[in-house]
């Protein structure tokens, strides 16, 4: 049976296996019989629902098409959301009482691949269990829906109000606190944000530059948002706003730069709010949770004040597995994907800058302030694209290297090798307490690759 889901939902260039419109449908039947038999039971009485938004990608008009007929001709009603981040649809599938949700969306990944992420009634991604079940249906060729009556088929509603739900529940997550005053860059990577986020923000009273805000389904991604941050630094600078904030293309990530124009990562944005949390008494356990990529910073930073650090594989997935096994409650990547248990159920990029918009107003200090709590080790992360991915256990060059460059490095730095979840490329991360070290074997371990690869 091939693989069909990868570490975040289903993923690949559009029109090509399996981002295709045969596949979607699979995949849109797969998932109405597979639920229709978990919630409704054998019987599969009932009325039983999906929501499905998407991310501002051309191809997702095909996608949303394909995974609707998909759905309704397994007698499932389908409730269109339109272009909304990838969170608000996690929290719509809880609010609006459906059985699945559904987001059409590369993520970070340039707008000629496409994607789709599944959540359940929950809000939650699925289990590994029922990825495997869904792809099993799908594998098998046999998933008919010959058996729906026509008096049994779905119906497909356009939701006009979904965006309005998510936009009131993100602002009461700061209980609609007044952000007047503060002036904000905001880039929202021509992504699911565009319209959403600036909205927000200029609802509670922040003066808001908005910019990739215009996507025309190509250029989501492309020279902006969280993969560019440089861009929105040099309009904060422009401007002379207050700080600014940029999320991907579907806008479950963000970073952060200072009215300087100085970029704020994920790590540091976790080290905030999980000193906030804690000073409020709210950070349960006294844990954060986040993952090796994190800069060892962070957890020096972490341990100083008194705070648990609980380290787990990369992803957000991996993330939030951790997070509902410990009941923890803030935790996130480096990447930009800050989880907040209390208030959502997968990375949300609008409620975490809420959340830091609302620490600047109650602590009255410049981001800049706010991110000095901690010091980073000097860290640099390189992804190459590669023709392959043989197992890296099998590189004669890259594990010579590696192995040099554990006894090199000892116990004051790290370095992590590893392949892409959801793009052909293999990722190079070395972090040491001198730069010279950094670069030293930055340049040796992408030259082993190069060698083993054809990267």
């Amino acid at each position: 049976m091939d693989r069909l889901f990868g570490t975040d939902g289903i993923r690949g260039r559009a029109n090509c296996y399996p981002i295709t419109p045969e596949v979607s449908l699979q995949v849109g039947k797969a998932l109405a019989h597979v639920f229709r038999t978990h919630v409704l039971g054998a019987s599969g009485h009932g009325a039983f629902r999906a929501v499905i938004g998407k991310d501002t990608r051309l191809s997702g008009y095909m996608l949303e098409t394909a995974l609707t007929s998909g759905l309704v001709s397994m007698g499932m009603d389908v409730m269109l959301v339109g272009p909304v981040p990838t969170p608000a649809v996690a929290h719509l599938t809880k609010s609006m009482g459906a059985e699945v949700g559904i987001m059409i969306t590369a993520s970070h990944n340039p707008f000629d691949d496409n994607g789709i992420k599944i959540f359940g009634k929950d809000g939650f991604k699925l289990s590994d269990d029922l990825e495997t079940e869904i792809t099993r249906h799908i594998s098998s060729g046999e998933l008919s829906s010959e058996h729906i009556r026509s008096d049994q088929l779905g119906k497909a509603y356009r939701i006009e109000d979904a965006r309005g739900r998510y936009i009131e529940f993100a602002k009461s997550t700061i209980k609609n606190q007044d952000l007047s005053g503060l002036k904000i860059v905001m880039d929202c990577a021509n992504g699911a944000a565009y319209h959403i986020a600036p909205l927000i923000f200029k609802e509670l009273g922040a003066k808001v530059t908005a910019c990739s805000v215009e996507p025309d389904g190509y250029n989501i991604n492309n020279k902006c948002g969280a993969l560019h941050p440089e861009a929105m630094a040099r309009v904060v600078r422009k401007e002379k706003a207050d700080l600014g904030i940029a999320f991907d293309g579907d806008a479950d990530r963000l970073f952060f730069c200072d009215s300087r124009g100085r970029v704020v990562d994920g790590d540091r944005v976790l080290a905030m709010c999980a000193l906030a949390f804690k000073e409020q008494k709210q950070l349960a356990h006294n844990t954060l949770v986040t993952t090796t990529m994190s800069n060892l910073g962070l957890i020096e930073a972490m341990n100083k004040a008194g705070i648990k650090v609980d380290v787990t594989d990369v992803g957000d997935r991996m993330v939030i597995e951790r997070m509902r096994k410990t009941n923890a409650n803030v935790g996130g990547e480096k990447s930009g994907h800050v989880i907040l248990m209390d208030y959502a159920t997968t990375g949300d990029g609008i409620i975490t800058a809420l959340q830091v918009l609302k620490l600047l107003k109650n602590q009255k200090v410049p981001l800049a302030e706010l991110a000095d709590c901690m010091k980073e080790y000097p860290q640099k992360l390189v992804s190459l694209k590669v023709k392959s991915r043989q197992p890296i256990e099998s590189l004669p060059t890259l594990t010579r290297v590696m192995d040099q460059a554990r006894q090199d490095l000892g116990k004051q730095g790290r370095m992590i090798v590893r392949y892409s979840g959801t793009e052909n490329k293999i990722r190079l991360l070395v972090e040491a307490r001198q730069t010279k070290t950094v670069d030293h074997w930055i340049k040796e371990l992408t030259k082993a690759v190069q060698k083993d690869l054809g990267a």
